[in-house]
């Protein structure tokens, strides 16, 4: 796994709205959705809340890797790559329910574990 650069830690905290996590099926053929329910929950992992996941949930399981794309109040955007784990139980998902509005079911935990890190086209880790 890859610790976010300083640079994208500082960025993640200063996002503006939701953001897009994409997946592919094993065909290949992506499935991208919003999502606001997220956290940074660790240097390596960001985690968003299977509130209402459906391709998503099967993409995941099927084993897809993911990509999350956030962008900043001054409108500069960053793409975290990687592959998810998907928590139904444990510290990850105990920590989703912590921050997850009462309001969504929170049904699990989708953890992407950043392998790689872009801004535009510029990797930058």
């Amino acid at each position: 796994m890859t610790a976010l650069p300083e640079k994208v830690s500082k960025a993640w905290e200063d996002r503006e709205g939701p953001i897009i996590l994409s997946t592919v099926n094993g065909d290949g053929i992506p499935n991208a959705i919003y999502a606001t329910c997220v956290k940074k929950y660790s240097e390596d992992t960001i985690v968003v809340a299977n509130n209402y996941f459906s391709k998503t949930l099967e993409n995941i399981l099927a084993g897809s890797k993911g990509t999350i794309l956030f962008i900043t109040k001054e409108k500069k955007s960053y793409q975290l790559k990687g592959s998810i784990e998907y928590h139904k139980e444990g510290a990850t998902f105990e920590d989703m329910k912590k921050w997850n509005p009462e309001q969504h079911p929170g049904h699990a935990a989708a953890a992407l574990r950043v392998e790689e890190v872009y801004t535009g086209a510029k990797k930058l880790s």
